[in-house]
């Protein structure tokens, strides 16, 4: 099933609530001391937001949880036989269907069901129906159907293969099957990086209500404050815990800082007033004495330990030399798409010189399609657009940072496009992308995922456009670079259209809003908070419309159905069959008289084939109902 994809350690459920806990890890990567003695616990059945700068050893740790590498020194205690589950970074692939994928991440389900076709023990065939029972067998195809969905699958899309779908695609799959099994402690790595907006609400609000712990890495706010009541941070190679979501992590460790810092100054002064009288009374035979006791508090006074926030280079977008008057672009009763097929009809949309538009609608709705149109990377098939003379666009888009020359530097990549520039001049370009010093000879494929994202926007916008497109920009940065780019956008005077699943930067940059729905883009007419409502509603719509009337044609629920109905009816049979030859066994007068032992062990099967029986007649009744519904 693609085990690469979806680890899943499946044991029974936590009969007692256990926390985790870190204790003294240490773990080098390299020359790097990743973790020094670090230590945490994660309280059960908290939501745990995962955070730090990137490159500190985030996903390390989650190596190290799962038992994929070994510590250095120190111990990392689970939940005794919890089940844990995260999503690898490699996508599945291959013919299986999405749905099937799915269900077969839940390994002791799928060997119960294969196990309860052959059983013939009549204790083990209760026992298996009492465990599939309380594992809520039954309705796993369903809740299988609605994850998928929730994660922009519809119907038709669950039935496909695995290698039909591209791996940003798969890897929501992959997600999937993670949040079916429902482990008891769940990691995840920047779920939301391969999803949609509409894909991203949909797990917020999935994740609110998970009934076990939850351990989230994520640089998405919006997520860490709607679902988070914990806030792990990892600074200095050092776990500590913060109480409530992010904005109240965020809050407490400023004023910590601040708390901090002025300690550190009042003892810098102490020190300073002590240092002063020593060195003028030192040598002062009537003060001596006191000078030396002033020398010995200075020597036992220890230092405060500074929280240092490391500063964050500033993200720069270069305004434009020259504004263009308005409307930069306007685009009238235009068709759009590729190689014949249309992906937008009929769009009638004007941009300013300075707008900022938040680009929404889900997944293959047309939004590149547009961006691409407006870009001039594709051309109408019908309709006219008009582009100011002179009109420079700029255009990012996530993918584009693994297309980097891997043997560039980001001077080597700068040079280029100075090519008759001093060095001095150069260097101090690349500096204010955010590469100075050392760094700025570093090879791409040397850089972390946020600082390819960085030269990346660096280079697109080194001329200053007039229009800067932003599509996923924020999908390689941590929080403290996506607060330094929405500065950044906020400070460009060009105009700006943004596609992206963070609710915050576009709450934070957009002052308009498109929507591309139904085969076409337009503007979109209320806030972030109405689209968010808009998206909640529909999907709770759907599932109540599926619930009440479903579709005419068959499903594959009432087919999975269909089929364990005759699964349980076989099973009555084989129970029946079993009941009938005990039956003819006792209704020898013989096995009374020739061995009491086997008649008394007769008629304890017999008493225990009536209730697997039974059992398997309520599961029959309780299945034929289902039936009807569906």
């Amino acid at each position: 099933m693609g085990e690469a994809a979806v680890l899943i350690q499946r044991h029974h459920r936590i009969n007692k609530p256990q926390p985790m806990n870190i204790i003294d890890l240490t773990y080098r990567l390299g020359a790097r001391l990743l973790f020094d003695g670090a230590s945490a616990q994660l309280p059960t059945g908290g939501h745990i937001g995962f955070v730090g700068r990137n490159g500190t050893g985030k996903t390390t740790l989650f190596r190290l949880i799962s038992g994929e590498i070994a510590a250095e020194s120190g111990e990392i205690a689970l939940p005794r036989r919890a089940r844990l589950g995260r999503v690898e970074q490699e996508a599945p692939g291959g013919p299986e269907r999405l749905i099937d994928f799915v269900l077969a991440a839940d390994g002791e389900r799928a060997a119960l069901l294969a196990e309860s076709e052959s059983a013939q023990d009549a204790n083990r065939i209760a026992e298996i129906h009492a465990r599939l029972v309380d594992i809520d067998a039954h309705s796993a195809p369903a809740r299988a159907a609605r994850i998928l969905a929730g994660l922009g699958f519809d119907e038709a899309a669950q039935q496909r293969a695995l290698s039909e779908f591209s791996g940003g695609w798969r890897m929501r799959v992959a997600l999937a099957a993670v949040l079916f099994t429902q482990p008891d402690l769940l990691l995840l790595d920047e779920p939301t990086n391969y999803l949609d907006l509409e894909g991203a609400l949909w797990l917020v609000e999935h994740l609110k209500t998970y009934p076990a712990t939850a351990l989230v890495i994520s640089h998405d706010r919006d997520l860490l404050d709607a679902v988070c009541d914990h806030i792990l941070h990892l600074d200095h190679a050092k776990l500590t815990v913060w109480r409530g979501n992010y904005s109240s992590f965020d809050k407490q460790r400023r004023e910590q800082m601040t708390l901090v810092a002025k300690a550190a100054k009042k003892q810098e002064e102490k020190r300073a007033h002590l240092q002063a009288f020593v060195d003028r009374f030192r040598a002062k035979a009537t003060k001596a004495r006191q000078a030396q006791s002033r020398l010995k508090m200075l020597e036992k006074m220890e230092p405060v330990a500074a929280l240092i926030d490391h500063d964050v280079a500033p993200i720069i977008l270069p305004s434009p030399q020259k504004p263009l008057s308005p409307p930069i672009v306007t685009i009238e009763r235009v068709n759009a798409g590729y190689a014949g097929a249309t992906i937008l009809n009929r769009l009638d949309l004007s941009i300013s010189n300075d707008d900022r538009i938040g680009l929404l609608g889900v997944n293959g709705a047309g939004k590149s399609t547009l961006a691409k149109l407006i870009a001039g990377r594709i051309e109408a098939q019908s309709g006219k657009i008009v582009r100011a003379a002179k009109l420079d666009v700029g255009f990012f888009a996530q993918h584009q940072v693994d297309d980097l020359d891997s043997g560039d530097t980001p001077y080597s990549a700068v040079a280029r496009l100075m090519p008759d520039a001093p060095e001095a001049r150069i260097r101090a370009r690349v500096a204010q992308i955010g590469f100075s010093g050392e760094r700025a000879d570093t090879r791409v494929a040397q850089l972390s995922g946020g600082e390819k994202a960085r030269l990346l926007l660096g280079l697109t916008t080194f001329e200053g456009p007039h229009l800067l497109i932003l599509d996923e920009p924020t999908n390689h940065l941590d929080i403290d670079s996506r607060a330094a780019l929405i500065e950044a956008i906020n400070d460009y005077e060009g105009a700006v259209i943004l596609v992206s699943h963070d609710r915050y930067l576009l709450e934070a940059c957009a002052d308009r809003l498109w929507l591309a729905a139904d085969g076409s883009v337009k503007p979109f007419d209320g806030d972030m908070d109405d689209y968010v409502k808009l998206v909640l509603d529909r999907a709770r719509g759907a599932m109540r419309a599926e619930k009440i009337a479903g579709p005419e044609k068959p499903r594959p629920q009432r087919q999975y159905v269909a089929k364990k109905l005759r699964a349980a009816e076989e099973r009555m049979e084989k129970l029946a069959e079993l009941m009938k030859r005990v039956d003819e066994a006792l209704a020898d007068p013989d096995v009374y008289t020739r061995d009491a032992d086997k008649a008394g062990r007769l008629a304890a099967q017999r008493t225990e084939l009536a209730a697997a029986l039974a059992a398997a007649e309520d599961d029959w009744l309780a299945l034929s109902a289902e039936a009807e519904n569906a």
